[in-house]
């Protein structure tokens, strides 16, 4: 077999050649593989971040309809806004409803269309549902939804996916007052004085228990000096984080 020797020049311009390609071929590699979705370290938001001496309460809204004039009232006499989560089925269904807590300078947000499993839906199911919901209410509201609350109080990283692909945040609470099993108002209200704090998220739902507590809760958060503000209020972004 016969040798073949290159000059040096010729060795050095082989050498040089090889190794663009193979950077050439890496390259395309990387871009050939599908971009990491952003919400992998994404977290739930359990805790408004404001610093404020305010809580965030939020109603949870796929029924009980028959019982929210009587919580807007309540709210309205106390001065305090609200934040109503609700699912774009109940809102078809309902939509003068929704526009009076609307109009009444409450928050709307998003519950999803339907009151499903989510953990059981793959990512873009749950954004699916969740844009569908955003449409039924801003064709009633003309307001767009950017906080999504899961039913069930759902969240895994499928969720969070879904969540996050469409620029929405997960909102989960600080105080649950577990008031869809219908404790008597005074239960309610320790729930909530026994582990509020600042930038607190109070869950609730529209039941009989929850508008009988009302009026003492909202009075006892006054009297701590608490306000009582819209979840986009006490969720702020953060210095490096653009607004939704």
């Amino acid at each position: 077999m016969r040798t073949v020797f290159l000059p040096r020049r010729g060795l050095l311009a082989a050498l040089a050649f090889l190794v663009l390609l193979g950077g050439i071929t890496a390259y395309c590699q990387i871009r050939s593989k599908p971009a990491e979705p952003a919400s992998i370290s994404a977290q739930p938001i359990y805790q408004g971040n404001s610093g404020q001496k305010a809580v965030a309460i939020t109603i949870n809204v796929d029924w009980g309809e028959e019982y929210i004039p009587a919580m807007l009232e309540e709210l309205n006499k106390a001065g305090a806004k609200a934040t109503f989560f609700v699912t774009g089925s109940w809102a078809q269904k309902n939509p003068e409803v929704l526009q009076s807590i609307f109009a009444q300078g409450h928050s709307i947000q998003n519950h999803g269309y339907k009151h499903l499993h989510f953990a059981a839906l793959l990512p873009a199911q749950s954004a699916a549902e969740i844009k569908k919901a955003e449409e039924v209410i801003y064709d009633i509201t003309g307001h767009r939804t950017v906080f999504f609350a899961s039913p069930y109080g759902e969240q895994n990283r499928q969720i969070m996916q879904g969540v996050q692909s469409i620029n929405y945040d997960l909102v989960m609470w600080t105080v649950d007052t577990i008031d869809w099993q219908k404790p008597s108002p005074d239960v309610i209200v320790k729930r909530v004085m026994n582990k509020v704090q600042n930038d607190s998220i109070i869950l609730m739902h529209p039941t009989e228990p929850t508008v009988k507590a009302l009026p003492v809760l909202l009075q006892r958060l006054q009297e701590e000096g608490f306000q009582m503000l819209p979840i986009e209020q006490i969720v702020v972004p953060k210095p490096n984080e653009a607004p939704n």
